[in-house]
């Protein structure tokens, strides 16, 4: 097997002379590849890679291929369908997004589907399986979490137990990641551990797997991702605390950037994304992508309005859906009507075109800018994203990472890599500058501030605060000043992490009552946001339903009752997951008697 004409990055290079093994009987023991590949560091063609060859060579028949999201079937089909892999690989396979009808192949080499359909048609997709010598392909599979005895409610757990028959029917699989952990701290589906240290690792010596690994640095070296350059912006907030039957006290302004993280740094970030910081934040990143595209249009000698791949693009991530159409109007405030609905477009699960949106923004020229919440953090392969404004309050590194890389891939359009870099511009807070920190100790770098002094933005004139009956409300913040940093690889990797430096010691009790305030904290801040979405009858406040819906998740334990670890689980989960999504968990309770219905898009809003 001659390996193909088009250069391999080195982890393809890789389970390309795997592959070749397995065809060639060599590594006959192997039935478990696991691809750890940086985000953007293109895992996409892994899958290809694998299923032409294999099935080429008889040990497979069909490739069934299954994602964490609807938005990536597409992107699936197309990597099976790119003709220049097609003629460099060989190969003339292809696949369907399916859905849960019958024979999902029709005919082809496999299928594409998600982990949602495979949990609502469990028998349908087993019978596939069983039907054919399969390889499977589990796409971003650290969201899948070990099944631990009894467990139920959980979404992510429901996908565990449906894929697991599945795992266990397939001839060969390839599982994919990012990152090798989950922000609960759980283990992950599948793969073997051993204990390190008192803590399991995934074991990448176990029998019948092998590993595959491709870390940011490396990709760097290949040039397989673009440098990052941060542009951190700095501000103050100011919110009132407490419920209308104590009273509510203004709090701050308060930097974003104290001293480190502390009671007031989720706080002031939940009011910035949502005031006038936020508003300067995203002015700053559709200037610098404005600036982008006027100077490749100059360079490559092209008209203003002449619609071309390359010009570079603008990704928004925002907190939450009532955000996201905020930003989406101020956006469009700042072009001309025509351009403003022909350049920028919205995808949240709330719009009908969310996902005609997604391939747009991915596939044409236009639109130029994308607001999203969480359907285009993960896997979104759209290169000509070159700036994000990271305006999401979520602090966990796995989400954190997959969201830089959606600015990190090479965009083929764009000219020399040497002349493309990602700027992601975000909130200066510490708990960012933290997750910064460890890349940077990871891959053992150095950042090279570059400081530009600029005077303070204006404050926000009509701030977009929303009443709640307890917890914080939102005033009014405004960005003071912008600082850039420029993350390189460095010569070598980091030998060790930095969460394995032994911390200052605190006692226990100070420990965990800290860890109760940012668990409250972030509760209340779920219910404050998800006010313009529910509409509830009379009860008890959403915070403290809230609150209860928490504690069903976490074994029945209140806050008061939970271990320092058990805390840090939960302060993990709030990170990835929406209290919203598991009301039904209140059902039956006569304390919690009530019923909700979703405010799509925002549309409608609660009477004064």
């Amino acid at each position: 097997m001659s390996a193909p004409s088009r250069p391999l990055r080195s982890h393809q290079r890789s389970l390309f002379e795997l592959v070749a093994s397995l065809a060639r009987g060599e590594a006959s023991g192997i039935a478990d590849i696991l691809a750890a590949v940086t985000p953007g560091g293109g895992k996409s063609l892994l899958p290809v890679i694998a299923a032409s060859k294999l099935i080429a060579a008889g040990l497979v028949d069909r490739v069934v291929w299954i994602v964490p999201r609807d938005s990536l079937r597409l992107q699936a089909e197309e990597a099976f369908a790119d003709p220049a892999w097609r003629a460099a690989l060989g190969h003339a396979l292809s696949v369907r997004a399916a859905d849960n009808t019958p024979d999902p192949s029709r005919g082809l080499a496999g299928y594409v589907t998600t982990y949602q359909a495979v949990a609502a048609a469990p028998a349908l997709h087993l019978a596939e399986m069983r039907r054919h010598r399969t390889l499977l392909v589990v796409d971003e599979v650290h969201h899948l979490p070990a099944i631990a005895d009894g467990e139920t409610g959980s979404e992510a757990a429901a996908w565990s137990q449906a894929l697991l028959p599945l795992f266990r029917e397939a001839h060969l699989r390839l599982l994919l990641s990012g990152t090798l952990e989950r922000a609960d701290g759980r283990r992950i589906l599948w793969l073997p551990y051993r204990t390190e240290g008192g803590a399991p690792v995934p074991d990448i010596e176990a029998p019948g797997w092998a590993v595959i690994g491709y870390s940011r640095a490396e990709a760097l070296a290949e040039k397989a991702v673009l440098p990052v350059n941060f542009g951190a912006l700095d501000g103050e907030a100011s919110w009132l605390e407490g419920g209308r039957t104590s009273g509510q006290a203004r709090v701050g302004p308060h930097r974003l950037s104290g001293p480190g993280p502390s009671a007031t740094t989720r706080p002031a970030l939940f009011t910035a994304l949502r005031t006038g910081f936020a508003r300067d934040l995203l002015r700053e990143a559709f200037h610098a992508t404005r600036r982008l595209r006027a100077e490749r249009r100059r360079l490559r000698g092209l008209l203003p309005a002449q619609a071309v791949r390359g010009l570079g693009k603008l990704l928004v991530v925002a907190p939450d859906q009532a955000s996201a159409q905020s930003y989406h109007a101020m956006l469009q405030g700042w072009m001309p009507e025509g351009q403003a609905s022909r350049d920028v477009r919205i995808a949240t699960s709330a719009e009908a075109d969310a996902h005609a949106a997604l391939a747009a923004f991915r596939l044409t020229p236009e639109p130029a800018v994308l607001v999203t919440v969480a359907m285009a953090y993960e896997g979104l392969d759209a290169p000509e994203v070159a700036v994000v404004a990271a305006l999401t309050h979520i602090r966990s590194r796995p989400w954190l990472e997959q969201m830089i890389a959606r600015a990190t891939r090479v965009d083929p359009h764009a000219g020399d890599y040497a002349d493309q870099h990602a700027l992601v511009f975000h909130p200066d807070d510490p708990l960012f500058a933290r997750f910064r920190a460890r890349i940077e100790t990871e891959q053992a770098t150095a950042t090279r501030p570059r400081k530009r002094p600029t005077g303070a933005a204006s404050p926000e004139p009509r701030p977009l605060a929303r009443e709640t009956d307890e917890g914080i409300v939102p005033l009014e913040s405004n960005a003071v000043g912008l600082r850039y940093a420029m993350l390189r690889p460095g010569p070598a990797l980091a030998l060790a992490r930095p969460e394995a430096v032994e911390p200052a010691p605190v006692p226990p009790s100070r420990a965990e009552r800290a860890l109760r305030a940012r668990v409250a904290a972030m509760v209340t801040a779920q219910a404050v946001e998800d006010e313009a979405e529910l509409r509830l009858a009379r009860g008890a406040p959403l915070p403290h339903r809230y609150n209860a819906v928490l504690k069903r998740l976490f074994g029945n334990k209140s806050r008061a009752a939970m271990t320092a670890d058990e805390l840090e689980a939960a302060l993990a989960w709030l990170e990835r997951n929406r209290l919203q999504d598991h009301l039904h968990l209140l059902e039956g309770d006569a304390r919690y008697a009530w019923s909700v219905r979703r405010r799509w898009a925002g549309a409608e809003r609660r009477p004064g």
